[in-house]
């Protein structure tokens, strides 16, 4: 797995801006557009700017657009996949202002495809209505390239790839900035500026199977929870059920929006696999279809399940699905000749950085948004297609926070009262062995590996104690063996051990089963002790 980094030379790499984005994502990239507004931005990246999970992004992006739909309607589906944890304030206000925020995305150029002149609308998994407002099955790549191109026609933005942030600078409690590693000479560079906004996206590559980039290596969750900030419910990932087997690293997703349309999850045998299961069939929440996909093939030992997508007429899943098309032909599919072999993968992570309504962080100084902020509207279980919106929702009120703040004439302050995020654990710092450059005595693909098999085997769709505590010892032993090297790939790997390190934590702690953690030693709910988000900060 070799990921070489090229030799960049920076002669007037910007030392200090008014705002700070870490990421060029969604969150970062929607942000930085709006802050822009209040001066000087500079968006760091440590892969090339399209280089984000948006990008990867295939179904859409939710919002109650629809004729027969509304915010209300949103609102309920959300909190009926959330398992009984997403907050009931933030889920409305995400489904409130979710429409206004894909109008901001189409006048900010994103072309969502449309039929007779309205937004074509798609349906997926836990949505009782068409709401899923879509550029074919590539929507995450489309909002990328129009954001983009609008972060290049601003003058107040500038966009520096190859950089990788390493830790955050507080100073007297607030944060500063960060330290980044520029790969040009290997040295840590100060970046300053008096607000930061995490926008790095979730931590797939924990997993062996992911549909997740090589850049999602959960390095803010890893940086904020190093700087004393609050992470919670990590113990919830939420894994697509339908990658395309065999899967590739990383595994190419089959959108959810095929079901939508009629596609059907059958057995090898063709027998439904999701008949008598629940209600919704195919269509039912991803914890719900995963996880029968999981016992499914544990049961028969088959290596996948099919979906079938004979019910899609053939002209309209080439309009429709090109994306989807292209990778099934890729790796030799022919989807209607047998169906599509498909196997579930790890999809994105529901906890992270608590913030605030506004994006705050309990750090002054510091907002987080998208896949690494933990907001309170996913809850147990994300809702299809509601992270692109959580993520445009959040990074636009963090710009009303800033502009609160100017008016008042000082700083974004923290947004809660100190009882919101009492820690239910505290982990001690990380152990790393040596100082300076030392290098691991495994290699570091080496031990990357070995990390993304341990968590896939014993912290995956279901887990149990034992498995869990073996597992913490070894991630342990791991992050003593990993060295201190000042390379990207060692700072990588440092920060999915540490994430990885939460993820078990929490995993342990919430003995019972609730939306994407389910545990074998405790099948059910425990809503007397367990109906509360699982929050941890460093001891």
């Amino acid at each position: 797995m070799s990921r070489s980094t090229p030799h960049i030379s920076r002669p007037t790499l910007p030392r200090s801006a008014d705002l700070l984005v870490v990421g060029s994502g969604i969150a970062g990239l929607s942000f930085a557009l709006k802050a822009a507004r209040e001066g000087r931005v500079l968006v760091i990246t440590k892969k090339s700017r399209a280089d984000s999970s948006t990008n990867w992004a295939r179904g859409g992006i939710a919002a109650g657009l629809g004729p027969d739909d509304d915010p209300t309607l949103h609102l309920k589906d959300t909190l009926a996949t959330g398992g009984g944890l997403s907050r009931p304030d933030r889920v409305e206000m995400v489904a409130r202002e979710g429409p206004d925020r894909v109008r901001e995305l189409i006048d900010w150029g994103v072309r969502f495809h449309r039929e007779g002149g309205r937004l074509s609308l798609g349906r997926e998994g836990g949505h009782s209505r068409r709401r899923i407002v879509r550029a074919g099955d590539r929507t995450g790549r489309e909002i990328e390239r129009a954001l983009l191109a609008a972060v290049a026609a601003s003058p107040e933005i500038e966009v520096v790839q190859h950089l990788m942030a390493v830790d955050l600078l507080v100073e007297e409690g607030a944060c500063v900035g960060v330290t980044a590693l520029d790969p040009g000479d290997g040295e840590p560079v100060e970046l300053r500026a008096p607000v930061t906004l995490l926008a790095t996206g979730g931590a797939g590559q924990v997993y062996r199977h992911t549909t997740n980039p090589t850049v999602a290596t959960g390095d803010g969750v890893a940086m904020a929870f190093r700087a004393g900030a609050p992470v919670a419910n990590m113990e919830f990932v939420q894994f697509h059920p339908t990658a395309l087997y065999p899967t590739r690293d990383p595994a190419f997703l089959i959108t959810e929006a095929l079901r939508g349309e009629g596609a059907v999850l059958r057995r090898l045998d063709g027998a439904p696999l999701m008949e008598g299961v629940h209600a919704r069939g195919s269509l039912a929440a991803r914890d719900v279809v995963a996880r029968t996909i999981h016992t499914e093939l544990a049961r028969s030992g088959q290596s996948h399940v099919l979906l079938d997508v004979s019910a899609i007429p053939e002209d309209q899943f080439a309009v429709r699905f090109p994306g989807a098309l292209e990778g099934c032909r890729a790796q030799g599919v022919d989807p209607y000749e047998e169906g599509i072999p498909v196997v579930p993968a790890a999809h994105y992570f529901c906890g992270g950085v608590v913030t605030d309504e506004w994006g705050r962080t309990r750090i002054p100084g510091l907002f987080a948004a998208g896949e690494v902020a933990c907001t309170g509207v996913h809850g147990a279980n994300r809702l299809a297609s509601n992270s692109l919106l959580e993520a445009v929702v959040f990074s636009h009120r963090a710009v009303l926070a800033l502009q609160r703040a100017r008016d008042e004439g000082g700083q974004p302050r923290q947004g809660w009262p100190e009882s919101q995020v009492e820690a239910t654990l505290r982990l001690a710092q990380a152990r790393l062995a040596g100082s300076g450059t030392s290098a691991p005595s495994e290699g570091l693909d080496a031990l990357r590996l070995r990390l993304r098999d341990l968590m896939w085997a014993s912290v995956g769709i279901v887990r149990e104690g034992s498995g869990l505590e073996t597992a913490l010892e070894e991630i342990e032993e791991m992050l003593a063996a990993a060295g201190d090297g000042r390379t990207v790939e060692a700072v990588e790997l440092r920060n999915l051990l540490e994430v990885s390190r939460l993820v078990v934590a929490s995993a342990l702690h919430r003995r019972e089963s609730r939306g994407l953690h389910y545990r074998s030693d405790h099948p059910e709910p425990d809503d007397a002790h367990f109906l509360s988000d699982t929050v941890l900060t460093r001891g």
